[in-house]
């Protein structure tokens, strides 16, 4: 394949494979790569010169150095987990699609754990899942093994008074909550913590009748389990340092990032992923394509448009969630979420019932071709309100500092790596330059454009 004739015939091919998977203005290294081969065929002084001087050139990139930011910040979340208590048993309540999956992930790292529902039924398809997670993950038979026994259904919850840790999985309502933590915080041991997975109710609501506070923290995981890193570990001003950094621990244990979050309505991946989604459908209701609307974000290196993703979240779960997040924040709502609600009245979900926005076949959208070229600066629209929303998150206290925002970005919603997050962005492309236009829209689209009081202190 090395041949001078053969190898441009290759490269083609090769090109075409990487630009199906990124574009070269976001990530320039394969492409690289290829052209050095098809010239020099990787032999002799003149190709470890090129290669050389190829990769000098790419280290002084924005690619490479927004890259290795995103490295270290990987670095920093996880040096974040000293100490802590130690868990080995861990009761998950709520079966669903995420409290199975957390279960099935703890039992894969290590840990015993008992998965409790209402009834086997709704847990037997949890179990399905597991199995299929362990069949990936373990190619020995014997530890496969092994993790399918540290998971045990538990109808009658006979797991919580030994657990270390009970995570709390059942759907977003806060009174179902409380009757649960009820039930339960009686029977704990009194050093065990309890954790909820709630994308967006606070930590401060859901503890206010239990008899230790101190011992509640949020633990909420992105979906798919399996493939997101991050968690975000909630707490509050009642949570005690023990049972904070027993939580933070446990999230390294089982090997995924923690990022220490201050409660607030939608702590700070959703708090800033919503006004992405819902700018999304003011232009929806504009209008605009949504073929368009998604083509846009991706261009700007976003790993799926804000409607493919709100397809994948789940409709009736968007709408629930970004009700709650908006009205703690005094948002304002699109317009077409009356259409949003439409097509959860007619159980439209999204990928999980083959029909959304798209259709969905196998789980992969039938996305129609995109109409055309997006709107002039269209993606700026999509992605400067994040951007601003992260500002006030800072400003707010939801995290320590800059690179924590960016990291909770990048690793919970997926905001282009290459970009280095979403402050780093803002940064290198000059903060005057984003305020002025926040300022902008501010004038053509309304008042959820207006700059955070935050921009101040980063100036």
């Amino acid at each position: 394949m090395s041949w001078p004739m053969v190898r441009p015939w290759i490269a083609k091919a090769l090109l075409n494979q990487v630009q199906a998977k990124a574009p070269r203005e976001h990530y320039p290294a394969p492409y690289a790569m290829v052209e050095l081969w098809k010239k020099y065929g990787a032999s002799g002084r003149a190709a470890y010169d090129a290669e050389a001087r190829s990769i000098a050139q790419l280290f002084e990139s924005s690619t490479a150095r927004a890259l290795v930011r995103v490295y270290l910040l990987t670095e920093r979340l996880k040096s974040l987990a000293k100490g802590g208590g130690e868990v080995q048993k861990v009761h998950v309540v709520g079966a669903g699609v995420m409290g199975g999956d957390i279960a099935a992930w703890c039992a894969l790292r290590g840990l015993e754990v008992t998965l409790q529902d209402r009834e086997l039924k709704y847990i037997e398809p949890a179990l399905g899942r597991a199995e299929k997670l362990f069949e990936k993950r373990i190619s020995d038979a014997t530890q496969r093994a092994a993790a399918s026994a540290r998971l045990k259904a538990d109808v009658a919850g006979e797991g919580v008074a030994g657990a270390d840790l009970l995570i709390e999985a059942i759907f977003e309502d806060l009174g179902a909550k409380q009757a649960l933590y009820a039930a339960a915080e009686p029977k704990l041991k009194p050093d065990a913590t309890l954790a909820s997975n709630t994308s967006s109710l606070t930590i401060e609501t859901l503890s206010a009748k239990l008899a230790d506070p101190a011992r509640m923290v949020g633990l909420h995981f992105f979906n798919p389990v399996a493939q997101m890193p991050l968690v975000e570990v909630i707490h509050t001003d009642a949570t005690s340092p023990q049972h904070l950094s027993k939580a933070m621990a446990f999230t390294r244990r089982i090997d995924k990032l923690p990022l220490p979050c201050r409660s607030g309505p939608g702590f700070l991946v959703n708090r800033v992923l919503f006004p992405y989604l819902d700018e999304a459908l003011f232009a929806a209701g504009e209008g605009v394509p949504l073929a368009d609307i998604d083509r846009a974000a991706e261009e700007f290196g976003m790993p799926m448009g804000p409607i493919e993703l709100a397809d994948v979240v789940g409709l009736d779960v968007m709408l629930h969630v970004g009700e709650i997040v908006n009205q703690g924040l005094g948002r304002d709502s699109p317009p077409y979420l009356s259409r949003v609600r439409e097509l959860v009245a007619a159980r439209q979900l999204g990928r999980k019932s083959g029909q959304g926005f798209y259709k969905w076949v196998d789980g992969k959208c039938e996305k129609p071709t995109a109409a055309g070229t997006p709107p002039a600066e269209f993606a700026d629209r999509l992605i400067l309100p994040m951007i601003n929303e992260c500002v006030a998150c800072l400003r707010d206290g939801i995290v320590a500092d800059e690179d924590l925002v960016d990291a909770g970005v990048v690793f919970g919603t997926g905001f282009a790596p290459f970009r280095g997050g979403p402050l780093h962005y803002a940064r290198e492309r000059g903060l005057p330059q984003i305020l002025a236009k926040l300022r902008d829209f501010a004038q053509l689209h309304g008042r959820r454009f207006e700059p955070d009081a935050g921009w101040e202190r980063l100036l």
